[in-house]
């Protein structure tokens, strides 16, 4: 749908009429690029950061803030994201969050030292929690037709599985050539793009400034994902029994249990509970938690067994992950183009009955398998994925009120978000207590595939075979 207003909401200048294909994919463009931008940040640092602790003198604890804090904050405020987002308009919070993204990434780029760096990185998960929640939002208000809003659903979610796999890729690329501030430079001129376009051709949002935004709400959100984040990371590190980790988890479920009994007595509570009794809703993100959890474990256990069990480069590694990067974008085309015949929910629970099959595959390939046997298990889990992911997107988006469709957007990015962190801690902590590293790898496979069959359970009973129409 071609927008060509300016920021204020009226005409834009006179100029060249842009083509009718060019309007109807700019919204995308402009969505997809900041979406990539965010997702990219979370593993292209994990490549360039032993460079950057010794070119800055990085204390063990230092390093850790450099690649924790982004996430931290990132996670922990994509709610307060897509309320700020429905209350001021989701396209304005969006060019917010770019710019403040932007800025932040040449800050980081220019860091004189470990303190500058962890700030910057801080303020770049600020930019990219307000950039999350409108990006499907905006989505949603572009592409109204169904057919045509689950194709962009599709090419939105692939754009996590490439972002996150492609990070090592390239991150090695750029440490090994140009050096590691290029690692955040390269996010400057997809940022201004993403304003352009965004700023031509992206419609501004309605706004509802009656809605009052819950701040004891909000905090408690921001309190429980922090605390949940860090707890799984930390136990990556410590192991599951250690106290910093439990009371962490306890932590967590103090401040859930604060955001249970405010959103009860609120006026205005940040997610009503009616839409988190909605089995589509809440569902839907319970499989967006289930398949992220499969997925990232994957990405990352793969990583450390390539690279620590095999000894390949960081770039080497990044190939070898390569073809599960290059189903996401086939599959999320595809099933964007079939959600019209099939519904969505015989999408969701085939991409994840596939995704099961393929870890499931790696984890019977044994101790030690010839790559080439390791190629299709990849190809099956990143395809199931992205399969998967137009149609639980459009499902979480579809039971939501236009009103409440960025706090959806930051309902369903945050158990996804979630579910990449525990994936992580747990793939970790596999790694770290089996009887060996290949032991350790085939059981975090194994526990994948086990998920992927409980999102394929739940979506039977909870994802529609056919998208709610906007607003029901």
């Amino acid at each position: 749908m071609p927008f060509a207003e300016s920021a204020g909401g009226g005409p834009a200048p006179p100029g060249p009429a842009p083509s009718a294909a060019t309007r109807s994919m700019a919204p995308l463009l402009a969505v997809c690029a900041g979406y990539f931008m965010v997702i990219l940040d979370v593993t292209i640092i994990n490549v360039a950061v032993p460079v950057v602790g010794r070119e800055l003198g990085a204390s063990l604890t230092g390093i850790q803030w450099i690649t924790d804090g982004y996430t931290l904050v990132f996670a922990g405020f994509l709610m307060t994201g897509g309320a700020l987002g429905d209350r001021l308009g989701n396209r304005r919070v969006f060019r917010a969050g770019t710019g403040v993204f932007t800025a932040a990434s040449a800050a980081c780029a220019a860091a004189p030292d470990t303190s500058s760096l962890v700030a910057a990185r801080l303020l770049e998960g600020l930019g990219a929690a307000l950039i999350v929640p409108g990006s499907l939002a905006l989505l949603q208000e572009a592409y109204p037709e169904p057919a045509a809003r689950s194709r962009a659903f599709g090419l939105w979610g692939s754009m996590a599985g490439i972002a996150a796999s492609a990070g090592p890729l390239l991150g090695g690329l750029l440490v090994s050539t140009v050096g590691w501030r290029w690692v955040f430079l390269i996010n400057l001129p997809v940022g201004v793009v993403c304003l352009v376009l965004t700023s031509r051709f992206v419609a501004p949002s309605p706004r509802h400034p009656g809605r009052a935004l819950d701040w004891p709400a909000q905090c408690a959100v921001v309190a429980a994902v922090a605390l949940l984040t860090a707890a799984l990371n930390e136990a990556g590190r410590r192991g599951w029994t250690d106290p910093a980790v439990l009371t962490g988890l306890a932590l967590t479920a103090l401040a859930v249990a604060a955001f249970a009994v405010r959103e009860r007595l609120a006026r205005s509570p940040a997610l009503p509970p009616v839409l988190l009794r909605s089995r589509a809703m809440s569902g839907g993100a319970v499989v967006g938690l289930l398949f992220n959890f499969g997925f990232y474990g994957m990405v990352f256990t793969a990583s450390l067994y390539f690279q620590h069990q095999r000894g390949y480069s960081a770039l080497r590694t990044g190939l070898a992950l390569f073809p599960a990067v290059a189903m996401t974008m086939f599959a999320s085309v595809l099933s964007g183009r079939l959600t019209r015949r099939t519904g969505d929910r015989p999408l969701v629970v085939s991409g994840m009955l596939l995704g099961a099959l393929g870890l499931a595959g790696w984890a019977a390939a044994g101790p030690d398998p010839a790559y080439p046997l390791l190629v299709l298990p990849m190809m099956a889990a990143g395809f199931g994925t992205s399969f998967a992911l137009t149609g639980s997107t459009a499902t979480v988006m579809g039971a939501a009120p236009p009103a409440y469709a960025g706090a959806a957007s930051a309902l369903f990015n945050t158990t996804r978000q979630i579910g990449s962190a525990t994936g992580v801690a747990l793939g970790g902590s596999l790694l770290a207590t089996g009887t060996d590293y290949g032991t350790g790898l085939r059981t975090a496979m194994a526990v994948g595939a086990l998920a992927y069959l409980c999102a394929a359970a739940l979506a039977w009973r909870s994802v529609p075979a056919r998208t709610a129409p906007r607003g029901r």
